[in-house]
C-alpha cells in the first residue's frame, strides 16, 4: 500500500501528536487495566465486559496505527503566500458555471477538512480538480451530480 503525503497545519500536526501521546500512555493503560478486570469475571466466552474491552483495545491500537502513518509522512503548511496558482494551503474563490454566487475554500489536508468552515479536502474531486489552476482558469470535475464546471475568480 503506498503512503499519500498528509499536509497538516503546524498546529494539526501538534494536536495529532498529543491525541497519540495520549492513547498510547493513558488509554492503552485504561483498557489493559479493563481487560484484567474481565478476565477475572470468569468465563471469557460469554463475558461481555472482556469482548467490549478487546474491541476498544483494538479501535485504540488501529487509531494509533494511523495517527503513526499520518504523522510520519505529513507535511507542514506553512503560513506563507501561494502565488497565483492554487496549492495546498491557498485560500480560492470559485464560481459555479451558470451560478454568479462566489464560494471561497481553503485547500487544507484530508485531516483537516471541514465544509462548514470553507475547509476543503486535497483529495475531494473539488479540491483535486482546483489545485495547480490560477485566476481566470476554468475547470471541470465529475461529483455525484454529475460533471460541474468551475472557474477561479481568486487565489490568496
Amino acid at each position: 500500500m503506498k503512503e499519500e503525503r498528509e499536509y497538516l497545519t503546524k498546529e494539526k500536526f501538534e494536536q495529532l501528536n498529543n491525541e497519540l501521546k495520549e492513547l498510547k500512555t493513558v488509554k492503552r493503560k485504561e483498557v489493559a487495566e479493563s481487560l484484567d478486570y474481565a478476565r477475572g469475571l470468569g468465563d471469557l466466552s460469554e463475558n461481555a465486559e472482556y469482548h467490549e474491552a478487546r474491541e476498544l483495545q483494538a479501535n485504540i491500537e488501529d487509531r494509533i496505527a494511523k495517527l503513526e502513518s499520518m504523522l510520519k509522512n505529513a507535511t507542514i503548511m506553512s503560513g506563507e503566500a501561494h502565488g497565483e496558482h492554487v496549492r495546498i494551503g491557498s485560500a480560492v474563490t470559485v464560481e459555479k458555471q451558470g451560478d454568479k454566487n462566489h464560494k471561497k475554500f481553503k485547500i487544507v489536508g484530508s485531516e483537516e477538512t471541514d465544509m462548514a468552515l470553507g475547509k476543503l479536502s486535497n483529495r475531494s474531486p473539488l479540491g483535486a480538480a482546483i489545485l495547480g489552476k490560477k485566476v481566470g482558469e476554468s475547470f471541470s470535475f465529475n461529483s455525484p451530480a454529475g460533471t460541474m464546471t468551475y472557474k477561479v475568480i481568486g487565489v490568496e
